[in-house]
This record gives C-alpha cells, sequence and structure tokens, in this order.
C-alpha cells in the first residue's frame, strides 16, 4: 500500500525523480502510486502506468427463471448448465464503476437498456459519502445501554445508543463529526467499523456503563460473551393478550416479567373478559392501567430485560380479602419464553416454587415459538451530495427533484433504497440486500458506496445529463470503463427486483 499524497515530496520541473509514481485522482487523497502497488484505499493501483479500478465491476443478471428478480452475472469459468448463457437483462451496479472526483466529470457509466419497450437510462458511480453512517437494530430484550451512551469500537466513540424499539435495541453509528470531526483515531475507527458493517462483517462494540456486543448483519447478537437466540414476543401486556386463553383454568395466576411493562393476567383486561378471578396478587411497580406495570425494576440482562435473577422480587404480600388463599397458583414467566417458575402459596400466603407443571409447558413452549429469531439489521445511511449528483446532470438539484418526484429510481448496488422526505437525497438501505462487499473506503475518511439512478431516457435528456456520454450494456461489457474495469457477477439471488417498471411507468405526469 503507499503511502498518502501529503507524505511524498513533489518535484519541480527539471528535477531528478526518486520513483515513477503516478497520481490518481479517484478522491481527494491524491496517492503518488508506484507500478504494481495500490493506493492508500486499496482500490485503485497503478498497473503498467495506467489508474486500474483493483474491484471489478458488478454486473447483475435478471433472469424470467429467477422470477424476475436480479441474480448474479455467470462469469467466464463457471459451470455451464447446458442452457442459454446470459440471455437474461443486465444491469450494470455501481460497485467497482469508480468515482466521479473531482467531480467535474460524468459518472463513470452510463448506460441505456430497452426493458419490455421502454428505453432506461442508468447513471452508474461510486459515491464518496463523508456524510455517512449506519443505524443499526439489535433484536434482544436484554438491556444494552441507557438512550445517548456512547458506542465504541477500539476504545473510540463511534456513536450512541438510540431510542428502544419494540424487541430491539437501536444503535446510531457513524456521521461526519465521528468521521471527521474529532481526532484522527476517532475518524479512522468509525471508518473501519462502518466499512465491516456495512459489509457483513462482525463488529465488537462496547457501550459506556452498559455491555459488549458483537454485531454483524443478519447474524444473532453476541452480548457479553453470550450469544442470543430471540427477540421478545413482545412486552409483558401483550404476552397476556396473546396468550390468556392458554392458560385459562390452568393457573390461577400469570406474571409475565418484562423491563418495560409487566402484565398480571388476573387484573388485565384480557383476564376480565375471559371471566379470570382475583387472586389479591401486589406487584411492587408504578401501576399503569390494570394489569400493566411499569418500573418493576432496573434494566438489565435478567428475566424480561430486567436485573431479576429472582421473579419473587417484585412480588408483594398478598391479600387474603381479594382472593389470596393457600394452594394458589402462580405462573411466572419472561416475554421470550427463556425463564419460568411455577409457585403454590402456602398457608402463610407465601410463594414455595414447585417442579414446573406439564400442563403449563405447552403455554411456555407457545411464548418461544412466537418468538422470532435474534438478528442484527444494518442500514446504510448517506446523503448524496452535490459533487455525486454532478455526475449525473450538470444542475444538479435537478436530479434531486427527480428523485423526489418518483421520476428516478435509486439503487445501491441494485438493492432498492429508501429516500428520506424533505431536502436532498437522503437515502437508506439494508446492506443484507446488496452484493457482498460493496462498500468501500477513502482514507479521508470516508464510505465509499455503490449508487444507480434509474430513469426514462427522455426524461433523463430533460434533467439535462450527459446524453453524449450513454452507452450500451454490451458496450460495458465489451470495454469496460476509464480505469479498465474486469467485470464479475454478484448479487442476493430473488431479493431485489430490477427494473422498477411499474414505479418509472406511473411516475407524476406519465400515462397510467
Amino acid at each position: 500500500m503507499s503511502e498518502l499524497s501529503e507524505r511524498f515530496e513533489t518535484h519541480d520541473p527539471g528535477e531528478k525523480k526518486m520513483a515513477e509514481k503516478i497520481r490518481c485522482d479517484a478522491c481527494p487523497v491524491m496517492c503518488y502510486i508506484a507500478d504494481g502497488r495500490t493506493g492508500a484505499c486499496d482500490r485503485y493501483g497503478n498497473v503498467g502506468g495506467r489508474i486500474v479500478r483493483c474491484d471489478p465491476l458488478t454486473i447483475l443478471e435478471h433472469t424470467e427463471e429467477a422470477g424476475g428478480a436480479v441474480t448474479p452475472f455467470l462469469a467466464e469459468g463457471e459451470d455451464w448448465n447446458g442452457g442459454l448463457v446470459n440471455s437474461g437483462r443486465r444491469f450494470v451496479s455501481g460497485i467497482g464503476a469508480g468515482t466521479t472526483y473531482p467531480d467535474y466529470k460524468p459518472a463513470p457509466f452510463i448506460v441505456s437498456q430497452e426493458v419490455e419497450g421502454v428505453d432506461l437510462v442508468t447513471v452508474v458511480t461510486e459515491g464518496i459519502f463523508s456524510y455517512c453512517g449506519a443505524k443499526v437494530k439489535i433484536d434482544t430484550d436484554r438491556h444494552l445501554g441507557d438512550e445517548t451512551a456512547l458506542v465504541r469500537a477500539g476504545g473510540e466513540v463511534i456513536g450512541h445508543v438510540s431510542t428502544a424499539e419494540y424487541g430491539s435495541q437501536m444503535l446510531s453509528l457513524g456521521g461526519v463529526h465521528h468521521l471527521t470531526g474529532g481526532s484522527k483515531a476517532e475518524g479512522r475507527a468509525t471508518c473501519d467499523a462502518l466499512l465491516a458493517l456495512c459489509n457483513k462483517e462482525p463488529v465488537e462494540l462496547s457501550i459506556d456503563g452498559g455491555v459488549d456486543v458483537v454485531v454483524q448483519a443478519g447474524k444473532a447478537p453476541v452480548i457479553d460473551g453470550r450469544p442470543e437466540h430471540r427477540m421478545r414476543v413482545g412486552c409483558g401486556s401483550a404476552t397476556i393478550g396473546m396468550f390468556a386463553t392458554q392458560w385459562k383454568d390452568l393457573v390461577d395466576e400469570v406474571v409475565v416479567v418484562d423491563d418495560h411493562i409487566t402484565g398480571v393476567v388476573s387484573e388485565h383486561q384480557a383476564g376480565k373478559v375471559l371471566g379470570w378471578q382475583d387472586t389479591g396478587i401486589r406487584i411492587l411497580g408504578r401501576r399503569s392501567t390494570p394489569g400493566r406495570y411499569f418500573k418493576v425494576s432496573e434494566p438489565g440482562l435478567g428475566w424480561g430485560g430486567t436485573t431479576i435473577s429472582d421473579p419473587l422480587q417484585i412480588l408483594g404480600e398478598w391479600n387474603p380479602k381479594k382472593g389470596a388463599r393457600p394452594g394458589l397458583s402462580l405462573l411466572m414467566v419472561s416475554t421470550t419464553g427463556e425463564q419460568f417458575a411455577y409457585f403454590e402459596l402456602d398457608g402463610d400466603l407465601k410463594p414455595v416454587e414447585k417442579p414446573f407443571p406439564e400442563r403449563l409447558r405447552k403455554s411456555v413452549d407457545l411464548i418461544e415459538d412466537n418468538c422470532e429469531p435474534a438478528l442484527c439489521t444494518v442500514l446504510f445511511v448517506g446523503g448524496a451530495g452535490g459533487s455525486l449528483r454532478a455526475g449525473v446532470t450538470e444542475n444538479p438539484v435537478n436530479l434531486t427533484r427527480s428523485v423526489h418526484g418518483l421520476q428516478t429510481y435509486v439503487t445501491v448496488g441494485g438493492a432498492p433504497v429508501y429516500v428520506w422526505p424533505g431536502g436532498g437525497i437522503m437515502l437508506m438501505v439494508d446492506v443484507m440486500r446488496t452484493p457482498d462487499n460493496s462498500f468501500g473506503y477513502v482514507p479521508t475518511p470516508a464510505l465509499v458506496a455503490p449508487i444507480e439512478f434509474t430513469l426514462r431516457r427522455d426524461d433523463y435528456e430533460k434533467l439535462g445529463g450527459y446524453v453524449s456520454e450513454i452507452r450500451t450494456v454490451e458496450d460495458v461489457v465489451a470495454r469496460g470503463g476509464e480505469y479498465l474495469n474486469p467485470r464479475r457477477g454478484a448479487g442476493a439471488p430473488g431479493v431485489n427486483p430490477w427494473p422498477p417498471l411499474a414505479t418509472l411507468r406511473n411516475a407524476p405526469g406519465r400515462q397510467r
């Protein structure tokens, strides 16, 4: 790997050079690269005196046999199954395409293709995203850390804990303030963590005042060394609403322990509708509505995301005037069904644990069966700024208006994105829908992500696009691009339908 350009001494005209190196202009770092070496990003190299994009251009293929989904392109050397090779539609992705930097030039590939009688243009590039980050959804009932707690990678702050959602903990990572607004170490740690997460690799994070967690897109989280298996079926109240009928006539009382809302079936509306008798139970927590209690415990790694290891500690004295009696049966269970216990009141109205009865086993198993597998979801979030848009049209705001007007369809490595309302092109994509190793970096630091803009050819002309740069897919496959791109096939079969003909045909102002 070469050093950054700032570390090289430049040579005045006529001076003897110590080594023959050429300067790469694919990003702001502007590395000087010797023959046979790569730049600081490992994405561009000097091959025989020319800058070459080291990662191959990725071409996705759309086949009717796969139900109209994007499937891997058959590369040379792969086994042939006897069918027609490369007979489907091809989609040139931004992966391996190269960038528009230094931003005065058109996108590396502007590709035309006719699909079902519609003449489409796809503008393909790799964007350099300093303004980017990742939203991470971690399915778990465990408490990872307090809201706004700092999240660290390699000891450096790279984000914070966001608001908890239903059965999931949320992290907000990256952003320009961590990438470029802090120390060099913070920027590098943030860039490294974001790159690994977006490329579906595991990253170990530590949360101030909380846990250590290993996060990997598409995999279960590992919290303090313990793999998670399932997310909760719901809060304690929701669990009672779903399964109260399973417990009727089998047990006198059920308490579903939960950090957020602990449920008590005899008091809950579901229990009342079913004719449940009062039991005289008392919960040590803040009563919200009948059968629903807040703050029975601090958040933690115990029962239902609490700090509780003994569920009896949330119970107060039983009231005989309201139904408590010796022999009354009690089931206590967590919102994942992982923890459960059975008790009966003794002569002093104290709960005593008993062997778990088989009659209740089915109901506990049903809670577990209804818990979905724990999973980490990583969403790449980035803003497509003026420099990137300038590679599409000479008047960048026209592209923004076209995207928000639903005339232009945006993808990242062929994967559909969500575009936020409001100004600019702020997009969000599930990295699991992108081909492997779709993301790169430049050591400014910033992430590099593929991005494609697809629209009708006549709309592209009206946009003020670079019409003279339009090429056919066949020409791209045959000749590559500015950086002598090799090509490869990749993708997630059956995941990303393309092209979005219904979207483009039904865009505002079009005949439906």
